[in-house]
């Protein structure tokens, strides 16, 4: 866990503890799915800081798991190239973008349920205190929507890096499994019902994290508030960092170190040149061709540039 950055670890911890909490309260009567997850807005439980609320709680053990397997496995990636503040942003707001969505579509759904003649907007007005009873089973949970976002966000970040998709033999670049999973998911959403999954929460949340990176390329002045915004950035930050804290100039000298230890020279430049190399090959064959110390080398070198 040391080795995960701050948001994601502690995303990882309030999502499980969440979870457990919801166990440990259901053994003696008390509902916390029922009470923080999100309920329709017409429902007869349905409150604001739901919204924000639903994201943390979840269904199951398994709908818990994958959750949280795909938060650690690419929101450590986003979060290094982006930084702590702009990432938790990034979670909350799609999170928040991906329950207003879902909505959104619970309205619709009520909406041509209703017969003909019936203004869209006439339904705050025409559901009685039944049918908000009624409609408490209309309730969201899950954090799937914000991680959605993060699959776009990785995917947006490197584009040509090369991952692999179960059951497919070989590895596809990270946009193409972006636009499989809106395919999949946009085909789900539309073609089936009463399978207990909120498909357009999943692209909700897609849709609000691919509006708000627009908004950050297009806005560099709002964007520096958080941090780094590309990869490409990333590892070029990571680079000049690099060489400024170890003294590497043009000339090969160690500024401030003040050491004449030859033996110290040599290994700072071998690890600087141990940097250079990485980096290189990341531009080169991609994020993927690193093996796993060359990985745990290159971000320890970046926590130390925090």
């Amino acid at each position: 866990m040391g080795s995960i950055p701050v948001v994601t670890r502690n995303l990882l911890i309030i999502n499980v503890l969440a979870f457990l909490a919801s166990v440990v309260l259901g053994m003696n009567g008390v509902d916390l799915n029922n009470i923080l997850g999100l309920h329709f807005l017409l429902a007869k439980d349905f409150h604001l800081y739901q919204l924000f609320t639903y994201m943390f709680m979840h269904g199951g053990w398994w709908h818990l798991f994958f959750n949280m397997f795909a938060l650690w496995m690419f929101g450590c990636v986003v979060e290094r190239v982006w930084g702590p503040k702009k990432f938790l942003f990034y979670y909350i707001f799609c999170g928040i973008g991906a329950g207003f969505i879902q909505e959104i579509v619970q309205y619709v759904e009520l909406y041509m349920m209703q017969p003909e003649g019936i203004g869209f907007f006439s339904l705050f007005s025409l559901v009685t205190e039944t049918d908000a009873i009624a409609l408490n089973r209309w309730t969201t949970v899950g954090a799937s929507g914000a991680i959605y976002a993060i699959l776009l966000a990785f995917g947006m970040i490197f584009p040509e890096e090369r991952i692999f998709i179960f059951p497919l033999p070989i590895p596809i670049k990270a946009k193409w499994f972006v636009m499989i999973y809106v395919v999949l998911e946009l085909f789900m959403a539309l073609g089936t019902s009463g399978d207990d999954v909120a498909h357009f929460a999943h692209l909700g949340g897609m849709l609000f994290g691919f509006l708000l990176i627009l908004y950050w390329r297009k806005h560099p002045t709002v964007n520096s508030r958080y941090g780094r915004d590309s990869g490409a950035q990333f590892f070029d930050r990571l680079k000049n960092n690099w060489k400024n804290r170890t003294g590497k100039s043009t000339g090969g000298s160690s500024r401030g170190s003040g050491n004449p230890d030859w033996d110290y020279n040599s290994n700072k430049k071998a690890s600087e040149e141990e940097i250079d190399r990485i980096l290189d090959k990341i531009r080169k064959n991609g994020y993927a061709s690193l093996t796993k110390e060359e990985k745990q080398r290159l971000f320890e070198s970046s926590n130390k540039n925090r």
